[in-house]
C-alpha cells in the first residue's frame, strides 16, 4: 500500500493539520532550550543542546524509532524497513543548532517535519528504511565554521577543521573528544553504507514564496559562499589631540570599504555581499580605533562570478588601506562551491509537492544547508517551505500550519516516489 494512502487512512484520529498544529508546538517546546534567557540561542555541543536532545529522542523513541547519536553530536533515529536485510535507506534531515537570537524554525522544522512524515506512516513499515538526523551545527557559531555536524557525516571533518578555536580558546578535536568521553554510547559519525538518498526541508529564509503566495517550493541548486576575514590596522591616538589629517584612523578605513562590499554586491544579478560583524580596538569612546576586524560573507550560484567578485572586494581592501597608509589583511574561512542538487530526486520531490495539489517552482537557495554538504556522498533534494514577510534569523521567523500540513503530504508522496525510484534503479542494473 502506497505511504500516503496508508497514512491517509490511519490519520483518522490524527489529520495532517493536527499533526502540523503539533509539529509547530513543538518547536516551541525546543525553542525554551537555549544559552540566553530570553533570546533563543544553541549552539555546538552545549547544555542547551543536550535538553534539545532528551526531548527529541523522547519524541523519536514514541515514533518506534531507534534513537542514538554520534561523536560529532548528531542526534539519529531509525525506523527500520518492512524487511530489514540489505534494505537501503532514505535520510530525513535538518539542523538542531541555531544563530544567535534566532527564531523557532530555521534548521528544527526541517528535523521536526522529517520526524512528522515518520509519525503520519503510524506503524507502516517500507522497503526502505528511513533516518530522521538532526545535525549539530550548521550555523558555525561556536567555531565560526557551518556545517560540523554534517561534515563528520560526509567524512570531510579533517584536521584543519579539528585545530579551529572557539571564543573560550577550545579546540575542537578537543571538544569532540570531550562529548564522545561523555557518551560512551556514541558511534562513529559517518553515513550507513545502504543510503540512497537524503530529503531536507528547511523555511526559505527569504520573500520568494510568500510574495508569490505559494506554500512550497523546490531547491535545484544552493549558491556558493565564500567568507573571509578582513582586519584592518591602524594606529591608536588620543581623539581629542591628533588632527584629523594625521589620523590611521582602522575604523574609518573600514567604513569606506564597507561601502565598497555593498557596492559589490549590487553588481551583479544573484550576487549578495555582506560585512556582517564588525569589532572596533581598542573600543573606547576617546581613543582613535587602531584595529578593525569585519567578517565578509560573498555569495552566487555561478562560482566564477562569486570568486571575481571575492577579488574584488579584497583588492578595493587593499587600496583603501594603501590610500589611508594603514595595514590590511585578509583570511578565506570558507570557500563552499554551489552545489547543484540531485536531477532525479529534485524531480521526485517536485512530484511529490504537485501531488499534494501545490505548484512546485524551482528555486537557487541564496543559504547553506547540510543537503550541499550530503550531496557529494548521497543523491539529495530539498523543498523549501514559505518563511512568511521573508523573515528568518530573527525571532519574529514564522510559518503557516497549512504549510506545514501540505509538507507532510508532500513528504509522504516523496517516499512512495522515492520507492518506485529504487526500483527502477535495481531493475536497470539487473
Amino acid at each position: 500500500m502506497k505511504a500516503i494512502e496508508a497514512s491517509s487512512t490511519a490519520l483518522v484520529a490524527k489529520s495532517f493539520d493536527a499533526l502540523a498544529a503539533e509539529i509547530i508546538a513543538r518547536c516551541a517546546a525546543l525553542s525554551r532550550f537555549t544559552e540566553e534567557p530570553g533570546r533563543i540561542t544553541r549552539t555546538f555541543l552545549s547544555p542547551a543542546m543536550e535538553d534539545c536532545h532528551r526531548l527529541v529522542r523522547r519524541w523519536m523513541e514514541e515514533t518506534g524509532m531507534e534513537v542514538f547519536v554520534d561523536r560529532a553530536g548528531n542526534l539519529r533515529g531509525y525506523y527500520s524497513a518492512a524487511e530489514e536485510r540489505e534494505a537501503p535507506r532514505i535520510i530525513l534531515a535538518s539542523h538542531l543548532d541555531t544563530v544567535p537570537n534566532a527564531g523557532r524554525y530555521d534548521g528544527i522544522l526541517g528535523v521536526l517535519l522529517g520526524l512528522g512524515v515518520v509519525e503520519a506512516l503510524n506503524g507502516l513499515h517500507l522497503r526502505c528504511g528511513i533516518e530522521v538526523i538532526g545535525f549539530s551545527d550548521e550555523e558555525g557559531v561556536r567555531y565560526g565554521l557551518p556545517f560540523i555536524g554534517s561534515r563528520a557525516l560526509a567524512g570531510t571533518l579533517g584536521p584543519p577543521q579539528l585545530a579551529r578555536l572557539d571564543a573560550n580558546g577550545i579546540r575542537m578535536a578537543v571538544a569532540l573528544g570531550d562529548y564522545a568521553a561523555a557518551h560512551p554510547e556514541a558511534v562513529e559519525a559517518a553515513l550507513h553504507p545502504k543510503t540512497r538518498g537524503y530529503l531536507e526541508f528547511h523555511i526559505e529564509q527569504g520573500p520568494v514564496l510568500d510574495e508569490s503566495q505559494l506554500p512550497m517550493g523546490v531547491v535545484d541548486a544552493i549558491a556558493g559562499q565564500s567568507r573571509a576575514v578582513v582586519t584592518f590596522r591602524g594606529r591608536a591616538g588620543h581623539a581629542g589631540t591628533t588632527p584629523m589629517t594625521l589620523r590611521r584612523d582602522a575604523l574609518a578605513a573600514a567604513a569606506e570599504w564597507l561601502v565598497a562590499v555593498e557596492a559589490a554586491g549590487l553588481a551583479a544579478p544573484g550576487l549578495v555581499a555582506t560585512a556582517g560583524k564588525i569589532v572596533a580596538e581598542p573600543g573606547a569612546a576617546n581613543v582613535i580605533p587602531e584595529l578593525c576586524r569585519c567578517t565578509l560573507d560573498v555569495r552566487h550560484a555561478s562560482d566564477e562570478i562569486r570568486t571575481t567578485a571575492l577579488k574584488q572586494i579584497l583588492a578595493s581592501a587593499d587600496a583603501i588601506a594603501a590610500g589611508r597608509q594603514i595595514a590590511v589583511e585578509h583570511t578565506i574561512e570558507v570557500d563552499q562551491a554551489a552545489v547543484a542538487l540531485n536531477p532525479a530526486l529534485t524531480a521526485l520531490a517536485e512530484k511529490a509537492v504537485l501531488a499534494a495539489g501545490h505548484p512546485a517552482p524551482r528555486m537557487i537557495s541564496g543559504a547553506g544547508h547540510d543537503a550541499m554538504i550530503l550531496a557529494a556522498k548521497t543523491p539529495a533534494a530539498m523543498i523549501f517551505l514559505r518563511s512568511p514577510g521573508g523573515i528568518s534569523h530573527h525571532p519574529e521567523e514564522s510559518v503557516l500550519a497549512e504549510d506545514v500540513a501540505a509538507a507532510l503530504r508532500a513528504g509522504l508522496n516523496f517516499l512512495d516516489l522515492f520507492e518506485n525510484h529504487l526500483e527502477s534503479e535495481s531493475s536497470c542494473t539487473t
